[in-house]
């Protein structure tokens, strides 16, 4: 390792690895919080995966919105996974180094996934726009050419707005000493803010990727709403507006427990960053853990076909 003396001649310093913490001034109970944090990954896990399965297995559930809820359980798996090996290796053995390349893809995976859940949402929003302003040509618009579609270019839109951001992150000069990271996964705002070097692009950049991601979804969405309250005030009987809202109670709920943390988090980095560490962390795994957590929760409560096709699959029925 080199002395301090011996920084001062070098020009160009990137950390070999970064250091991770769990929550903020608990790491004496860590293994106590380790607890509900391995009880919600395996709810996540199990609860998204047995969505899949049940769609898979079902073939009256092989219909638009359930391709579209198959999407969201993927990405939540995914989601899950970004920050599963690293947050249970704080919590459970206190290995807290992860290296810099490492910290890189773990991080473009993990907002990658993000914007494709927000991405998601919106599909499902225009599918449940499409399902109760035309019901009738709702199976001749949504083919599963078009789902197929929408889905490649999800991940098309993911993959080229995040492919920048690791390598804006490595043309940044770093100090040495300051490579300590205030959660247990790599989170772009954290990972920037310990060069040392001017990160003004870095912040504009990210500005513009949840703009024009979870920004513009989030009015998309809203304007699909505004179309599907419109259509459905216009239905003659109080039965048949009851019960188009109700397919739409779902995804609403999951709108709100995935935008929600997402705005609070943006809001958080750029304007609260006298607050607490923990309110940090905390705000930081709402966000990434609690969206995965409910949302099987929210399908299989508020959805008879899917509650069913899961129940059969836990039964091993086919």
């Amino acid at each position: 390792m080199l002395s301090p003396h011996s920084y001062a001649n070098i020009s160009f310093f990137q950390p070999p690895a970064f250091l991770m913490i769990g929550i903020p001034g608990l790491e004496a109970i860590h293994g106590w919080i380790s607890i509900p944090f391995s009880s919600m990954y395996t709810v996540a896990l199990t609860g998204n995966w047995l969505i899949l399965l049940a769609v898979r297995r079902t073939p009256s559930l092989h219909q638009p919105m359930y391709f579209f809820l198959s999407m969201l359980a993927l990405t939540d798996v995914g989601l899950t996974l970004s920050t599963l090996p690293t947050t249970l290796a704080v919590l459970w053995f206190d290995h807290r180094l992860i290296g810099f390349n490492t910290c890189l893809v773990q991080m473009f995976f993990l907002h990658s996934f993000s914007v494709v859940e927000s991405s998601v949402l919106l599909a499902m929003s225009f599918d449940r726009f499409v399902a109760i302003s035309n019901p009738l040509r709702y199976a001749a618009v949504l083919t599963n050419n078009v789902i197929l579609r929408i889905g490649l270019a999800i991940m098309a839109r993911a993959t080229l707005c995040l492919f920048p951001v690791p390598f804006l992150i490595k043309r940044l000069n770093f100090c040495p000493g300051r490579n300590l990271l205030s959660h247990s996964f790599c989170f772009h705002p954290d990972v920037m803010r310990r060069a040392c070097d001017d990160i003004t692009i870095n912040i504009r950049y990210g500005l513009f990727v949840v703009l024009s991601t979870c920004g513009i979804d989030s009015l998309l969405i809203i304007l699909s709403y505004t179309l599907i309250l419109h259509t459905v005030m216009g239905l003659a009987s109080p039965r048949e507006r009851v019960r188009a809202l109700n397919t739409c109670v779902s995804h609403i709920l999951a709108v709100f427990v995935f935008f929600i943390p997402v705005i609070t988090i943006s809001m958080i980095h750029r304007f609260g960053r006298h607050l607490p560490h923990i309110v940090h962390a905390f705000v930081a795994y709402v966000y990434l853990v609690v969206p995965p957590v409910l949302n099987p929760i929210i399908y299989s409560v508020k959805s008879k076909p899917i509650r069913e096709a899961m129940l059969r699959v836990l039964k091993g029925k086919r």
